[in-house]
């Protein structure tokens, strides 16, 4: 490892700090380095996949068929999702993952750090096939992120190399996994134990048990997928006996966890940012980390309320419903904690807050919608419209997109030693907040009035509202682009940060300077520093 020394005892010269040029990114077995490379990575996916989510919203700024053929826009819908989930949501995770993990846990580093530069370097080449596929015969995969069959086998030449996207992409999610299981268990300081570790690490412990159970099963449905077209296997054709409804059940097998492992390290985060701003304890630490532990359980048995409508039995329906109903109670027991934490606490409203408010109020609207969708005949009429667009969005960008950016402004000064202009972050946090709503709001009216989803063009009945709704999409884009420009801002010319960044600040990575130096902690912190720092 970078810090250790060599046999003769004197220290390895190379690695005191940073390579310079190229080298040092390339090379990078810093955890720092390459959290901030993932972070980047995420920062640029996200608007790649923001300019096609642009593409959709102007198509459907009005009926009739204006800017693209149906094709074209059905790619877009799916390359929207992969690259949003795989290639903006999970990378950002996994850099602050990176950055953070070895600070709270006092650890030098993450366990395995050249393991942790390969999975960070599948993921610029993954991203290349996948986005490669706009540009062959065919064009990119059109069926859906779900990618189901047959529709997704009537692809053309992008197919396989979507498929081999996607695996890559796994892999570097399980690599990552394992790094943070083995750094969680194996590298926390003395004093520093697994029932007062900070709560982002225990919901990242949580989230890499989940990602090492399911990427290997979203593998072996994208690999099935791959004989159907290729090996004329019939797995899902159903005109060799196959099952396309098989499909389903594998991957949302893998589709339902994978939505967990999206928003559970936004708990976490959350949890950090909520005892801080109110300065006060957490409430209820212990049953956050159960009810954390329950909901990643629950999780694994409620992947078919997905597919209500595809003719399963009752008792299959009942069973799905009342599961599904019941990750309500451990989500809820966090929704309370929270608020609890804030009653009669001493708050105030900086940039991190704000966020972790907005996330509070609009994923608890997503989680209702959801629990509306558990219901089976209310399914029926819900199901493959916009209001599932609506729900899910509400989860997703509100949710984890929101609390991505209360992380990166709550730890950016830790970071960077330098502190953001605030002004700019509450402006991007208002349009931000504001233009989500506007966007996905009326996405519920247009679904329960019966527009279906993926679809290029509409009746006119449903043409307010989507103009509505589009005109969130660009506001919301637009507004985003401060957020680079904050960051950027404050790397250059930001005023000098404490140590504590924000008064009420608790955990070990305060107790280091501000910026951190480039190894963590060489020496384990001593007991009093963890007992400072620790939850309670």
């Amino acid at each position: 490892m970078a810090h250790e020394h060599t046999a003769d005892g004197h220290h390895d010269h190379d690695h005191h700090g940073p390579a310079h040029g190229w080298r040092r990114w390339v090379y990078a077995t810093n955890h720092k380095d390459i959290g901030t490379m993932y972070l980047i990575f995420a920062c640029v996916m996200f608007f790649v996949g923001g300019l096609m989510a642009l593409v959709i919203r102007a198509e459907l700024f009005q009926p009739g068929l204006q800017l693209v053929d149906p094709q074209f826009f059905n790619s877009m819908t799916t390359m929207h999702a992969l690259v949003m989930i795989f290639g903006a949501v999970m990378p950002a995770w996994t850099g602050l993952a990176n950055w953070m993990i070895p600070m709270q846990v006092g650890a030098p580093d993450m366990a395995l750090p050249r393991l942790n530069n390969f999975s960070f370097w599948i993921l610029p080449f993954a991203f290349t096939l996948l986005l490669a596929t706009l540009f062959v015969p065919g064009g990119a995969p059109a069926g859906g992120w779900t990618l189901y069959p047959p529709l997704s086998l009537q692809a053309g030449d992008g197919f396989p190399m979507a498929i081999f996207a996607i695996h890559l992409m796994g892999a570097s999610s399980i690599l990552g996994s394992i790094n943070v299981v083995v750094t969680i268990m194996n590298m926390r300081a003395p004093g520093v134990g697994l029932l007062n570790m900070p709560l982002f690490c225990w919901s990242w412990l949580i989230t890499a048990y989940l990602l090492i159970a399911t990427m290997p099963v979203l593998a072996g449905a994208v690999t099935m997928l791959l004989t159907d077209h290729f090996f004329a296997t019939s797995f899902f054709s159903a005109s060799g006996g196959g099952d396309p409804v098989m499909f389903q059940h594998i991957f949302w097998f893998f589709g339902h966890p994978e939505v967990y492992i999206l928003i559970l390290p936004a708990f976490g985060i959350i949890s950090e940012i909520v005892p801080t701003f109110s300065r006060k304890p957490l409430f209820g630490y212990d049953a956050m980390v159960y009810a954390t532990a329950a909901i990643a359980f629950l999780s694994f048995i409620v992947w078919a309320h997905h597919m209500f409508t595809v003719g399963m039995p009752l008792a299959g329906q009942l069973f799905f419903t009342l599961s599904t109903m019941l990750i309500s109670i451990p989500t809820g027991v966090k929704v309370f904690n929270w608020t609890a934490t804030m009653w009669k606490g001493s708050l105030t409203f900086e940039p991190p807050m704000l966020f972790a408010l907005a996330f509070l109020f609009l994923f608890t609207i997503g989680g209702f919608s959801g629990l509306m969708l558990a219901i089976v005949p209310a399914d029926f009429q819900y199901h493959d419209t916009y209001f599932v667009v609506a729900h899910f969005h509400y989860v997703l960008v509100p949710g984890a997109v929101f609390a991505i950016m209360a992380g990166v402004y709550y730890w950016l000064p830790k970071w960077t030693g330098k502190m953001y202009d605030m002004k700019l972050a509450n402006w991007h946090f208002w349009l931000s907040t504001i233009f989500v709503n506007v966007l996905f709001f009326p996405q519920h009216f247009l679904g329960l009035a019966g527009m279906p989803r993926r679809i290029p063009d509409y009746s006119t009945q449903f043409t307010d509202w989507n103009m509505v709704s589009s005109v969130g999409a660009f506001g919301f884009g637009l507004s985003q682009l401060l957020f680079p420009y904050l960051i950027w801002k404050c790397v250059k010319s930001g005023a000098k940060s404490e140590s504590r960044s924000w008064e009420g600040a608790h955990g070990l990575e305060w107790e280091l300077t501000s910026p951190p130096p480039y190894h963590s902690w060489t020496d384990p912190p001593s007991r009093e520093i963890v007992a400072r720092g620790v939850q309670h």
